[in-house]
């Protein structure tokens, strides 16, 4: 499912909204989860789940087109854990 799906099925749900509404809704709270990652925190979302920002130690990777050795730079990335309860629910 991609966000225009996600705003098309809200809006199928919700009839008191117009699609503009929704879209704008997606995209705050979208927005306001990358902001907080970006500053370093995490959000958790009860029921649903944590995001969290990981740090990827520096590392030897190899070109797969060339083979040659690549350093790879210290980076973070985003990461997911689900909650238990949605973990439970995907195993019906």
């Amino acid at each position: 499912m991609n966000k225009s799906d996600l705003v098309e099925l809200i809006n199928n749900k919700v009839n008191y909204l117009t699609k503009k509404d929704t879209e704008d809704g997606v995209n705050k709270i979208l927005s306001y989860i990358s902001e907080t990652l970006a500053q370093d925190n995490r959000i958790e979302i009860r029921g649903f789940g944590t995001f969290s920002a990981r740090q990827r130690k520096t590392r030897i990777a190899r070109n797969p087109k060339t083979g040659t050795s690549v350093k790879v730079n210290s980076k973070f990335h985003p990461y997911f854990r689900a909650a238990q309860s949605l973990r439970n629910s995907l195993k019906d």
